[in-house]
């Protein structure tokens, strides 16, 4: 039998951990010294060494203390990144980095110049002073710094000038003068102009006066002779504040769109195109409200939320958020993320954002945040009315050509060590890769299939020792590569069938194209629909009927077609819920081919909301539904005359082939439908 003596360890000692704890905090409050912290920050800090200097430095609040502190020094109170406002330079980086998107790049454009053009702005100063010397000495000194400068000889004049709707950035104002003094003037400029900076100079200084002034809305208090040096520094950082506030200020930009369509991209290239840091928040599946404001400190394993954490790594307070997926935020018993948000993305709200962890006020006005979205439908309202959604368009068919051939496969070709070899794919190639092998708005489909391509390439070139050169990929290659193709043109290689019509629909992923099919049987005058149909889509297809029904006579029908029948509408893909007016019409028409027999064209696609009365109604998505009926063979589609306006503004790589006919009422679209 063995025995092992166990080591006894001493007990630290209480004299070494107080000297451990001295160390910490005396280095905190060097720190704390050294770094420009506002004044209510600088005052947590100091209150909260006091009180660990007061606490057993084995107790568990002490090390929590000490984290709290070093997490108020480590944050980027004023420290931020110079945005660069070229914007020759930001059209020139999203050039190189995306294709087509011309709507998108110039509403971003239009985003960058109005910053620019705040930014550049003159700020606007009103001196007022009965001295006339001194007045005409601030006048000069401030318009030899670049600014527009106004002057008033006495209060009742300078607020007459801001009466006359006159903005002043920053009013420096006297105490003593006739017929209005500053104190007056002050209390009636808060509230005829609430957002100037007032700086009160006067030669009466006094600690009443003061009060009595910063009491009534002054900013500062200045007392005579006022060094103008001084003067110039309060006024620079008043207007340098006020100019951060009105650059910050404005819509929060929502990029709305199908997946793959460069939505995330796009803001990455706008935080390149200004210079500033870049931070992606994935939100989707969010569910607890305190990864957005952190958990309060009473908690065991608190911490601050995302965005103060995000900070707080790329060590500026301006960076550009990426809110990605902001439609997928979850909600539970654990709070609303998305109501957490609306303090974040309130130019109002968000100067003082505090997080619970933090417990004192972050200013966020200088972060440039973009939400992405691909349904904002599931967005709550009051946060999608804090948002300027643009919406991003499927890719067209040559649009995919250039993006595979410009940007995919190069990035592609440098992945997988190919670029010195640099195989040559030709356009047909491409071709084949768009249509057959992926179905999608965006180019993610085309890149996985491009990255196959270029995987087998790299096996053969090494298999094979072929390091001078390949044989050029053509439509036999992709097919050899990448096997029997995935998708087929289902308008174009089906046959026509009587009852079944091809309808245009969108989705949150693009246009699609969807079978409309129905029977009529022996029954009891019931209507029966099918296919995860939502109340919208049900109401419609009751809506043909009863249409049909009340004017069957002029269609061809027998009057009693429904007294002994049954009639079954059902729309493919059972298990995708399906909602909306915009296949009204063509479920009108499905029963009109069943129920007379002619055949429906099924390389004819149809979209539109139909009226009891047989009017057919505008409906939206047209570019993704149009795109949609080229990917899928169709020669013609039908749609609402109303929608000619938005048809117009489509560029013809949309609509590639197709011959477009616009109608009214449902007896227009039959013959074009219909053997």
């Amino acid at each position: 039998m063995s025995f092992f003596s166990k080591k006894e360890v001493a007990p630290q000692s209480s004299e070494s951990g107080e000297n451990l704890s001295s160390g910490q905090l005396a280095d905190l409050k060097i720190r704390s010294a050294n770094i420009d912290l506002p004044p209510y920050v600088a005052r947590q800090v100091t209150g909260e060494l006091d009180r660990l200097g007061k606490i057993d430095p084995f107790a568990a609040e002490f090390s929590i203390g000490i984290d709290y502190v070093e997490l108020l020094l480590s944050l980027p109170w004023f420290k931020e990144t110079q945005d660069n406002l070229d914007l020759k330079r930001a059209e020139s980086i999203m050039a190189s980095h995306h294709y087509g998107l011309d709507a998108v790049k110039e509403r971003v454009l239009e985003f960058l110049a109005t910053k620019t053009l705040k930014n550049q702005q003159q700020s606007r100063i009103l001196i007022v002073d009965d001295e006339e010397i001194a007045l005409k000495n601030m006048q000069r000194f401030f318009k030899g710094l670049g600014h527009t400068v106004q002057v008033a000889a006495n209060g009742l004049d300078a607020l007459q000038q801001v009466e006359n709707s006159d903005h002043f950035d920053v009013m420096i104002t006297d105490l003593k003068m006739d017929k209005m003094d500053g104190l007056t003037l002050i209390d009636k400029m808060s509230k005829a102009s609430p957002e100037t900076s007032v700086v009160m100079v006067t030669g009466y200084a006094t600690v009443s006066n003061a009060v009595d002034a910063l009491r009534k809305g002054a900013t500062h208090y200045l007392s005579k002779p006022v060094r103008l040096d001084e003067l110039k520094e309060t006024v620079e950082a008043l207007l340098q504040k006020q100019k951060k506030l009105h650059v910050s200020h404005g819509p929060v930009l929502c990029f709305s769109g199908p997946p793959g369509t460069g939505k995330t991209s796009i803001g990455q290239s706008v935080a390149t195109s200004l210079g500033r840091e870049f931070v992606r928040l994935s939100m989707a599946g969010l569910r607890d409200e305190a990864e957005i404001r952190g958990h309060r400190r009473t908690y065991v394993g608190a911490m601050t939320g995302r965005i103060i954490n995000e900070i707080k790594r790329v060590g500026v307070s301006n960076p550009c958020f990426i809110l990605d997926e902001i439609d997928k935020i979850g909600q539970d018993f654990r709070g609303d993320p998305a109501s957490a948000l609306l303090e974040v993305l309130d130019p109002e709200q968000n100067k003082n954002f505090i997080d619970h962890y933090l417990d004192i006020p972050f200013d966020l006005s200088g972060v440039l945040f973009i939400a992405t979205a691909n349904d904002i439908t599931k967005l709550p309202g009051p946060l999608l009315d804090r948002l300027e959604v643009i919406e991003f368009p499927s890719y067209s068919f040559q649009e995919k050509q250039v993006i595979a051939r410009k940007y995919l496969l190069p990035k592609q070709l440098a992945a997988h060590g190919l670029t010195a070899i640099n195989p040559r794919i030709s356009d047909e190639a491409f071709g084949k890769l768009i249509v057959e092998y992926t179905r999608e708005s965006g180019v993610r489909g085309l890149n996985r299939e491009i990255g196959t391509i270029c995987r087998k390439l790299a096996l053969k070139v090494l298999q094979n020792d072929a390091q001078g050169s390949l044989p050029d990929i053509d439509n036999a290659a992709i097919t050899a590569m990448l096997g029997p193709r995935k998708y087929r043109q289902e308008a174009a290689e089906g046959e026509d069938k009587a009852g079944v019509v091809t309808s245009l629909v969108w989705t949150q992923f693009g246009g699609q194209i969807m079978f409309i099919e129905s029977l009529i049987m022996r029954g009891h005058t019931n209507l029966i629909l099918t296919g995860s149909l939502g109340e919208v889509l049900r109401e419609s297809a009751q809506t043909a009927l009863s249409y049909i029904r009340s004017n069957a006579e002029a269609l061809g029908i027998a009057p009693d077609f429904y007294d002994h029948s049954d009639i079954h509408i059902h729309l493919p893909a059972g298990a995708v819920s399906k909602d909306g007016p915009s296949a009204g019409l063509a479920i009108a028409i499905a029963l009109v081919s069943l129920l007379t027999g002619r055949p429906a064209h099924r390389t004819v696609a149809v979209t539109g909301e139909m009226t009891l009365t047989g009017q057919v109604l505008p409906v939206g998505g047209i570019r993704e539904k149009l795109l949609a009926g080229v990917r899928t063979g169709c020669v013609k589609v039908v749609l609402p005359a109303k929608n000619q306006e938005d048809v117009t503004s489509l560029s013809d790589d949309v609509m590639g082939h197709l011959e477009l006919v616009y109608v009214d009422t449902l007896d227009e679209a039959i013959p074009h439908l219909l053997s």
